[in-house]
């Protein structure tokens, strides 16, 4: 599944870079069910699941910018120097925040736990 997830996401970006819209919007579900699928799978394991959930929140920014790229809104200021491709940084920082977490909050209480897959 993981090895599919890539393939999806692949194509997406590829329609995003030679503006190919359909194909970049159509392959945004799969990629987005996909990924999380898999961080739901690994929801024991916390490593995985901060990892797995920091790219989900990468492939939803990464979808909006393409969207609004795609729909032209892209550049629209909303205040000052912020657009509305910014808000693409929220699922970014959200992503950051999980994996920021991990490291800094539950790796460090949790030394002796091992986790593979």
């Amino acid at each position: 599944m993981e090895n599919l997830h890539i393939v999806f996401w692949l194509f997406k970006d590829i329609g995003w870079c030679m503006i190919w819209k359909p194909l970049g919007i159509i392959m945004i579900v799969p990629t987005l069910v996909i990924s999380i699928l898999i961080a739901w799978r690994t929801r024991e394991l916390m490593s995985e699941l901060c990892h797995n959930l920091a790219i989900t929140f990468w492939i939803s920014a990464n979808s909006y910018w393409m969207i609004s790229e795609f729909m032209g809104f892209d550049h629209i200021t909303i205040s000052g120097w912020f657009t509305y491709k910014h808000l693409a940084l929220i699922p970014f920082l959200l992503g950051v925040f999980c994996l920021a977490f991990y490291y800094a909050i539950w790796q460090p209480r949790h030394p002796d736990e091992i986790e593979t897959m």
